[in-house]
């Protein structure tokens, strides 16, 4: 049963994407912008964190 929610939920996803793809490409590529800037600033915390692990947490 998990396995046909799985599949239906990333079916929901992929049309819901196309959908907005379609209708308004700017503000798809605003979202890519946005979740992209999202994983640069997690990358970068991630980093700043193990530059303080590394210097003796000080």
């Amino acid at each position: 049963m998990a396995v046909n929610a799985k599949k239906v939920a990333v079916y929901v996803v992929v049309v819901f994407a196309t959908y907005v793809i379609i209708t308004d490409p700017a503000k798809a590529a605003d979202y890519v912008q946005i979740g992209f800037q999202g994983i640069s600033d997690a990358a970068g915390a991630l980093g700043d964190f193990a530059t303080w692990v590394a210097n003796g947490a000080k």
